[in-house]
């Protein structure tokens, strides 16, 4: 004798739509639930007040003016790398060559500062900077989108790969451009001159390069959502074969879309080399390539999205590493409220996209 079905207790459907309220109040709520998350742990694992432990996260991002503008320079740069792999990623196309295309495009300037710092003016030399930049991230990108575009390869594989041979090519050209000899680094370059370094507006180190991501985050939002080209990269990312129907050259746009990813991430190196630390290293994309990833899609591929959530990831790491300093608790601490926040966050745009019914009581149905 088989026993009677029963309905589940509750089944997830995907919503149809939700409204702006909505998405933020599931959000607020997410991250409400997190800061609750977080004073249990820092309670339990330190005995410090949670309170102080916020308003010290706080104060390590507001506190000073020096402060505010250093982290707008760290969020401007991480938006712009975040900008850089977007459009690749509504294709489908993942991109995890970040990293890579960021350090040849700061390789790029960095040449250019050496080479020809005392051979043309700043006038000159900084546009050439620019566009030399550019041109180095665009191929780095451009490498594995013809390959994926004529032989299927996989670009993952290959994007991270070439992020390896970047690095490397980088460690090559700091032994050879060395200051002093065998001190295994490049230094600041052009100390005394300042050739190559980007100009400061209104005495700020950091204006210029806000002021260039804030401009570069409106087009990105106009080409996305507003261009025939947009509207070719939204339509290869949901369905290769419809684009292909509808004649799109679904090669052509892969290609094209890389190019500008790649050359956007050059531009985040030189921003990085002229207008901020002024010398190259191995390390100095500070895997911004890996984090914008996540801001990507948290921001679900809209631009202005990524605005608020790359000020909430930099603005928590600001606040670790004041952590740190103040409570004398090792980074990892400040880390692990960032990684708890971050889950709490992620998690929420599972709600924000479905929605869990629960069965009906017997009582209720009749």
């Amino acid at each position: 004798m088989t026993k009677p079905r029963t309905n589940p207790l509750f089944h997830i459907s995907k919503r149809k739509e939700i409204t702006l309220r909505e998405s933020a109040s599931i959000r607020a709520g997410a991250i409400l639930l997190a800061l609750a998350a977080c004073a249990l742990v820092t309670t339990a694992l330190t005995g410090e007040n949670p309170i102080a432990v916020y308003g010290t996260m706080w104060h390590g991002a507001f506190g000073t003016t020096r402060k505010i503008w250093i982290l707008l320079q760290n969020m401007a740069l991480l938006l712009c790398v975040s900008l850089a792999v977007t459009p690749a990623f509504k294709m489908r196309f993942w991109n995890i060559g970040a990293e890579g295309q960021t350090l040849m495009g700061g390789l790029a300037t960095a040449a250019c500062m050496i080479l020809l710092g005392d051979k043309l003016p700043n006038p000159v030399l900084i546009p050439l900077m620019f566009v030399l930049s550019c041109a180095a991230g665009a191929v780095w990108g451009g490498i594995p989108a013809v390959c994926k575009a004529k032989w299927g390869t996989n670009e993952t594989l290959f994007t991270l790969m070439m992020n390896y041979v970047a690095t490397q090519l980088v460690a090559y050209f700091v032994i050879v451009w060395e200051v002093p000899k065998g001190a295994g680094k490049i230094g600041i370059i052009n100390q005394s001159t300042e050739a190559g370094w980007l100009p400061q507006l209104a005495g700020q180190k950091y204006l210029l390069n806000v002021l260039i991501v804030a401009v570069l985050t409106g087009l990105m939002y106009i080409y996305l959502s507003r261009s025939k080209q947009g509207y070719e990269i939204a339509v290869v990312g949901e369905s290769e074969r419809t684009a292909r129907y509808v004649g799109i050259k679904v090669e052509k746009v892969i290609v094209r879309t890389m190019l500008l990813s790649g050359a956007l991430c050059g531009l985040a190196g030189f921003l990085l080399v002229a207008g901020t630390d002024h010398t190259i290293t191995t390390t100095i994309a500070g895997g911004r390539g890996f984090t914008a990833v996540m801001v990507s899609w948290l921001a679900g591929f809209n631009p202005l999205n990524m605005v608020l959530t790359s000020f909430l990831l930099v603005l928590l790491d600001r606040g670790a590493a004041e952590i740190s300093t103040d409570f004398g608790l090792n980074h990892a601490f400040g880390d692990i409220l960032t990684g708890i926040i971050l889950f709490f966050i992620i998690g929420s745009e599972f709600f924000a996209r479905y929605e869990i019914r629960f069965r009906k009581s017997a009582g209720k149905e009749g």
